[in-house]
């Protein structure tokens, strides 16, 4: 039972830290030219929005 537990945690954390390096060069090499993006022209938004995501993927 632990194992089953601990797996889907670790399946989890590793959702959102993809997510949010994902998130992060999006941010570095797309991103948002004129700053006027609400998600991309912040990097910090763009992490907590890719880590997010990858948390919506992996659950």
């Amino acid at each position: 039972m632990d194992i089953f537990v601990s797996s889907k945690i670790l399946k989890i954390v590793v959702g959102v830290i993809i997510g949010g390096v994902v998130g992060y060069l999006y941010y570095r090499f797309i991103g948002c030219s004129s700053g006027t993006c609400p998600i991309t022209s912040n990097k910090f938004s763009s992490i907590i929005y890719g880590g997010f995501m990858g948390y919506l993927i992996a659950s």
